[in-house]
């Protein structure tokens, strides 16, 4: 897709006030950084970080069968959701490689899924593909031309918000959202708990129109900064959580990417099940693990792993970490170099750094806390 044919969020002429650097990412333009990576991944964790998500694709599922077609469809099990709640799942491909990485609430008057920006159009095939296979009554709609979604957080997001919202949200536990009515007229909304961080904070989805509103608001409490897709892809780093196409993708099994709890073999048939099955009675070939470095050498993905002078996997994320001031990256390594302690070295420029194995996520999660077993990521 040429930058000409990019698509524009509703908050495109924001961002191109507040003069931020404006890429291209999953077919959207989008703010990479305002005022510097750093500045504001350091300012998501110190106080509240606002981001446009609206890249990221929102989908509705309703009718009589809407459940059947998501359970076929998905790892995790969504009838274990009440109304209100979220959950984290994998749509997988026949062979168990991972398509997407989702996220599905289940609402009142049916279900709504979060997909990645780059994959949305697939996935809505892919469902679609199923409706039409099993013969599933249910109403697939995208929704994601006509909805806004903004990230608001930091450990200051609950007391910036609550003021512009009239459900109260401290009350509101992490991955559950609720449908409630904004203050001063700005309209309806739809807010949720969670985020790609690992700080506490919020997913606020609403109609289009009414998100500029939403977004200069925000950005009026001193507390808040307009945050890009830099410290976003910085701060899920720290935070351990997934990328798709780096940590995830349609070789990489759930398993692989220590995702097998949200896998649920037991809840009924879906696409990977048989391969997911065989699969998780066998050793996994390699694990994803994080690694430090020393400061100084960045890894990238791609870049080798070497014990010696052996080649025991690449990297799969790299970055500078704000937080920890040291490098820190993920990689897939074979079982035997996934221990904490392990000592490895990261071809970069063609020499070896050395760098070590730890535990994830590199940064402890801030989120409100959460009731055991119940498939979240780490």
């Amino acid at each position: 897709m040429t930058e000409t044919a990019l698509r524009e969020t509703p908050l495109s002429q924001a961002h191109d006030a507040r003069g931020a650097r404006m890429v291209a990412f999953g077919g959207w333009r989008m703010p990479l950084q305002y005022q510097g990576i750093l500045a504001e991944h350091l300012h998501t964790r110190a106080a509240a970080g606002l981001f446009d998500l609206s890249h990221m694709g929102r989908l509705s599922i309703t009718g009589p069968q809407a459940l059947d077609l998501i359970q076929r469809a998905a790892t995790n099990d969504a009838s274990r959701l009440r109304v209100g709640a979220a959950q984290y799942s994998l749509l997988c491909n026949e062979a168990g490689g991972v398509i997407d990485d989702i996220l599905v609430y289940r609402a009142t008057a049916g279900w709504r899924l979060m997909v990645n920006a780059s994959n949305r159009e697939r996935v809505v095939a892919h469902l679609e593909a199923l409706r039409e296979q099993h013969e599933y009554q249910a109403d697939l709609d995208d929704r994601t031309m006509s909805t806004v979604l903004l990230g608001l957080q930091g450990p200051d997001s609950l007391a910036v918000l609550q003021p512009l919202v009239q459900s109260d949200l401290e009350a509101l536990r992490y991955y559950h959202f609720v449908d409630t009515e904004l203050a001063d007229g700005l309209g309806p909304a739809s807010i949720s708990r969670s985020g790609y961080t690992g700080e506490d904070g919020f997913e606020i989805t609403m109609d289009g129109g009414d998100a500029p509103a939403l977004w200069t608001r925000l950005l009026a409490d001193d507390r808040v900064q307009p945050v890009g897709l830099g410290a976003r892809d910085t701060l899920r780093l720290e935070a351990g959580m997934a990328l798709y196409g780096h940590e995830l993708g349609e070789t990489i099994t759930p398993y692989e990417a220590n995702l097998g709890r949200v896998v649920r073999l037991d809840k009924g048939p879906f696409v990977g099940s048989e391969a997911l099955a065989r699969l998780a009675g066998q050793a996994v070939a390699r694990l994803l693990v994080g690694i430090t470095l020393e400061r100084g050498s960045v890894p990238r993905q791609g870049n080798l792993l070497q014990v010696g002078q052996k080649t025991i996997g690449a990297i799969a994320s790299g970055t500078f970490s704000p937080t920890l001031k040291h490098p820190i990256a993920t990689v897939f390594v074979p079982p035997a170099y996934a221990a904490p302690g392990t000592e490895l070295g990261v071809l970069i420029r063609d020499s070896a750094a050395p760098a070590r194995v730890v535990s994830l996520p590199f940064v402890s999660h801030q989120t409100k806390v959460r009731p055991p077993g119940d498939g979240l990521p780490n």
